[in-house]
């Protein structure tokens, strides 16, 4: 699997790829080093012929509260609720190949050894289609939307339960 365990010598590759990808989502370089730093065992980097084309970055975290783009987290809480997918981007090369859904068997396999009942994420550009026939729903939380708007016009909360599929 072209999948492996990011690094923090990754993180330059990761800034780069995350500024070519998501041009409407931009991370300073800090946030995408804590979640690194925060829960390595949940980032990974996508490799094909020995060039990065795609990362993802998740961590533990409490449902229906993603946390806001562009901030750093402080810590993981404890507990947390759910097991939160913050970030897979791959470059438009690496798409159709079926690593994104290769690198989601491996989320949820992780979620259920690490102990978490669901997997969440707030979908954006138009992902919530893959996301879908991936096992997750959106779920509608009170008050969520304003937070959701920040992340974009098309941006839902889904959710998928660890023991599904």
């Amino acid at each position: 699997m072209p999948w492996r365990p990011m690094t923090a010598l990754d993180l330059n590759q990761v800034q780069s790829l995350a500024d070519a990808i998501h041009v409407s989502h931009p991370e300073d370089p800090e946030v995408l080093a804590e979640r690194q730093h925060l829960y390595p065992e949940g980032c990974f980097m996508l490799v094909e012929d020995e060039r990065a084309i795609g990362y993802a970055l998740t961590h533990p975290w409490r449902f229906a509260e993603p946390p806001p783009l562009n901030r750093l987290l402080g810590a993981v809480p404890s507990p947390a609720t759910t097991y939160y997918i913050h970030d897979v981007a791959l470059l438009p090369i690496a798409r159709g190949k079926g690593y994104a859904a290769q690198l989601t068997d491996r989320l949820v396999a992780h979620s259920r050894e690490a102990g978490f009942d669901n997997l969440s994420l707030v979908a954006v550009n138009k992902s919530q289609v893959f996301w879908e026939k991936a096992g997750f729903r959106v779920v509608a939380v009170p008050d969520l939307g304003p937070k959701l708007a920040s992340y974009g016009p098309d941006a839902a909360l889904m959710v998928r339960d660890a023991a599904s599929l």
